[in-house]
């Protein structure tokens, strides 16, 4: 019987092209058209100038054999000035429709965790969608604590 885990791994640019597909996933479910050509070119920037870190969640056989690709988390740098400490922000995160519910996703949440610790920064912050309850549930089970003492506001242009 033919059993699948998954591992996360840090990608590089030899990865774009296993991250395009799931990061233009990614946007789909965040209702934005498709665009394979966009995504590539600004993966592919953000990579080569190191503005984020990217893990993937790869299948690995029972046999030992690495398959394919079934999501990524992807984190950007920023400060926190109160602390005067680094902190992480998780900006993405998804997991192909058919690989949820098997685990990917908190793999990825452990690796995101794992790497914030490891660079010594004051944590990870994120946020999501009201309604997307499956995250929420998710990020409650990995220790994130919803925050009720601050609004969140944003000017887009």
């Amino acid at each position: 019987m033919k059993v699948t885990r998954y591992v996360a791994v840090r990608a590089g640019l030899e990865d774009l092209e296993k991250i395009v597909p799931l990061f233009d996933g990614y946007r789909i479910f965040y209702r934005q058209e498709s665009d394979r050509e966009r995504v590539r070119a600004f993966l592919e920037e953000r990579l080569n100038k190191q503005e984020s870190v990217i893990f993937l969640a790869v299948e690995q056989e029972e046999e030992g054999g690495a398959g394919r690709a079934v999501g990524f988390t992807q984190l950007y740098p920023s400060f926190s000035s109160v602390t005067m400490q680094r902190l992480w922000i998780l900006n993405d995160l998804y997991v192909s429709e058919e690989a949820r519910g098997s685990g990917a996703g908190a793999v990825l949440m452990e690796a995101a965790r794992a790497y914030a610790q490891e660079t010594g920064t004051k944590g990870l912050t994120l946020t999501t969608w009201t309604d997307n309850f499956t995250a929420q549930r998710l990020y409650e089970k990995q220790g994130y604590i919803r925050d009720d003492e601050f609004y969140s506001y944003n000017l887009f242009f």
